[in-house]
């Protein structure tokens, strides 16, 4: 592996994660005719900019590594995590600020200035988003490779 190599494998993590974001974008502006700038930057919502990330860095990793070296076991490993976390504790975080925030509108119902900032709800994944976010990574990962094959040498 060379040092060329290993920036292709951050701009295709990286490269990932933004198209995740532009397809959130997309796809609500497709749905609803409303622009909102908020979904380039925000977290949760479908595809998974996390999983996409990692997901294409490690399957890069692997296309040049080898999928049985030591550095795909770890980039591997990283990406479940990350996987897991987002459609696990994240999500779970974000409902639990969905309950905090109708508790919050129940008790001052009629006391505006005294409710304090709403809690951001959407900060996890189902399930499906982060499949979708796998399968996005690899379909980047895929493509980068196949350029770095040949234009890049």
């Amino acid at each position: 592996m060379t040092q060329e190599h290993g920036l292709f494998m951050i701009f295709t993590g990286i490269e990932a994660a933004v198209l995740a974001q532009v397809l959130k974008f997309t796809g609500y502006f497709l749905k609803n005719r409303k622009i909102d700038w908020r979904l380039l930057t925000t977290t949760g919502g479908m595809p998974s900019s996390h999983s996409a990330g990692v997901v294409s860095l490690a399957t890069f990793v692997g296309m040049v590594c080898g999928f049985d070296s030591a550095v795909f076991a770890v980039a591997t490993t990283f990406s479940l995590v990350v996987m897991y976390d987002a459609a696990g504790l994240r999500r779970s975080a974000g409902k639990m600020a969905a309950c905090l925030n109708k508790l919050m509108d129940d008790i001052y119902a009629h006391k505006t200035q005294m409710a304090s900032e709403r809690l951001k709800e959407l900060l996890g994944h189902t399930p499906h988003e982060v499949f979708w976010g796998a399968i996005t990574g690899v379909c980047v990962a895929y493509l980068n490779y196949r350029f770095l094959l040949n234009y890049a040498y």
